[in-house]
């Protein structure tokens, strides 16, 4: 079985990006391993990947540019695989075999340019257009949305989250192609509030939320498989530690911090499931 051509998937497929915000990969792998997120156990094991940068802003910069996180096993740059590639960068400007070329600044804007309506979900202030910076990500997109229920103070946000893009989906006539990313919030701190009791943010409390959020994110995947097919990509943009070395939180070079979750899939409308990284 071969790798996703994007040149077969653009044009034919709706598009979902899930960024689960600051999810750290031994989190994921643990919950995975243990059976307790089962919505995205059905789309295969993650994948062990490096990420782009060490906090939201950065890191997002780079992935909305065409550069997803790397798996770890990979010393050759040229090895990395890619989805998305820009025409402004590389060797020739010659996008790899199997990559989608597109125009601008980002793999968005390109998606916008060959006839997807796109659409952000914002979670972080990174994405909540109230200041200068919050409005940078933004305006990649044709349409963008965020409201205080969506934030990580908000012990429902991935609920309020999800709800709101169930909406969106539906709004969509059945003859468009909609590229959707949503800036999932609920793991990043503040989290303590997903264990009862507790005080403090914690690794047990990351977990917990990541269990929230994957009894959460089935009904967004049903949205899309209503639409038709639909090919997702969901991963983290950075870990976070909690007193590991001394360290908490990012916005630094820890591996921690540095490692994360990822996969992408496809969805049939059929509901029939192809494996990971496989195509027909």
């Amino acid at each position: 079985m071969k790798p996703f051509d994007m040149n077969e998937i653009v044009g034919t497929c709706h598009v979902l990006f899930v960024c689960i915000d600051s999810l750290r990969y031994d989190v994921a792998k643990a919950e995975q391993d243990r059976g307790t997120t089962p919505v995205l156990n059905r789309y295969g094991a993650w994948r062990k990947c490096q990420a782009p940068g060490n906090f939201t802003y950065p890191s997002h910069q780079a992935m909305f540019a065409g550069f997803l996180p790397v798996d770890v096993g990979v010393r050759d740059m040229k090895q990395r695989e890619k989805l998305f590639f820009s025409e402004d960068i590389g060797m020739g400007r010659r996008a790899p075999e199997g990559a989608f070329s597109f125009r601008g600044a980002t793999f968005v804007e390109g998606l916008g340019q060959v006839g997807y309506e796109t659409c952000c979900i914002g979670g972080l202030s990174f994405f909540d257009k109230r200041t200068d910076i919050g409005k940078v990500m933004p305006s990649y997109f044709k349409h963008s949305y965020w409201n205080p229920s969506f934030g990580c103070k908000v012990k429902e946000s991935a609920a309020n989250q999800i709800d709101f893009a169930v909406g969106k989906v539906a709004e969509v006539p059945q003859n468009c192609l909609l590229m959707m990313y949503i800036n999932i919030s609920a793991i990043h701190y503040p989290n303590y509030f997903y264990i009862e009791g507790s005080t403090r943010d914690s690794v047990e409390a990351h977990g917990a939320a990541l269990r929230y959020v994957d009894g959460e994110l089935g009904r967004l995947f049903e949205a899309f498989q209503n639409k038709g097919d639909t090919f997702v990509i969901c991963c983290s943009d950075h870990g976070t530690c909690y007193g590991e070395d001394g360290y908490w939180y990012h916005g630094f070079n820890h591996p921690i911090v540095g490692t994360v979750p990822y996969k992408h899939f496809i969805l049939r409308k059929s509901g029939e499931q192809e494996k990971v990284g496989e195509t027909k």
